[in-house]
């Protein structure tokens, strides 16, 4: 019993120097305020280049003289799916921003929005093909345009179609920007790095910093189900 008491205390004794000693929470606060900024960001950017890219490539595809936007926007996308994201960070970090002065969350987040943005371009483009082309053909002959119609009446309902899927690739965003700490930036993963070279044990601030990570993507989820839950609603009224 008394050995089994003591082993709880040195469990409880390693997560409080991991979290409370020398105020090293503040360290995970520091981390987790620059993933959000980092995820918030690349989200921004992932959703307009994805949706931007899937609607070029869906309104070019049947126009003369401009498949070369297609192949293009075909070549983004083969491109970013095709390499890992780490090497897509060096590469715009070393690459593209090489001032001193240069801000490693805005690097970061243009990278991981870049890479999202991709991904999201398959998923849209999947959506909007999933709407039935009578819906297009009805929108023209109310006498609106090709964006018009996109935006009003496609568009709407792709959304609702790919929303999960979509939420998907959100959460699987939130948890890439672990590799952001390659370009020094201290965001979670990096912050429990840090902690445990100095408690000497690191795997009390690597489960703390997963659960951070695991109450950021429930939060999320739990979102997606109510954003979800509200449009379902808005249907049945």
């Amino acid at each position: 019993m008394d050995a089994i008491l003591n082993w709880f205390n040195q469990v409880g004794q390693s997560y409080y120097d991991a979290f409370i000693t020398e105020h090293r929470y503040m360290f995970y606060l520091e981390g987790l305020r620059n993933t959000l900024l980092i995820s918030f960001l690349a989200l921004l950017i992932g959703a307009f280049l994805g949706i931007l890219v899937a609607v070029i490539r869906f309104s070019t595809a049947n126009i003369k003289g401009l498949h070369w936007i297609k192949s293009l926007c075909n070549l983004y996308v083969t491109i970013i799916r095709g390499t890992p994201v780490l090497l897509q960070l060096l590469i715009i970090y070393n690459l593209i921003f090489t001032a001193r002065n240069t801000n490693e969350i805005i690097v970061a987040g243009i990278c991981f929005g870049i890479n999202s943005g991709a991904y999201v371009a398959e998923i849209v483009r999947a959506g909007i093909e999933s709407i039935d082309k009578g819906q297009y053909e009805a929108g023209r002959s109310l006498g609106l345009n090709g964006n018009q119609t996109m935006f009003t009446i496609i568009m709407p309902q792709a959304i609702k179609n790919i929303l999960p899927a979509l939420g998907n690739e959100f959460i699987v965003l939130i948890k890439e920007t672990s590799v952001a700490s390659i370009i020094a930036i201290t965001d979670l993963s990096k912050a429990a790095q840090f902690i445990g070279s100095r408690t000497y044990d690191v795997l009390p601030p690597l489960i703390i910093a997963a659960a951070c990570y695991l109450i950021m993507v429930i939060g999320f989820t739990k979102l997606l189900h109510f954003i979800e839950g509200r449009m379902d609603q808005g249907d049945r009224n």
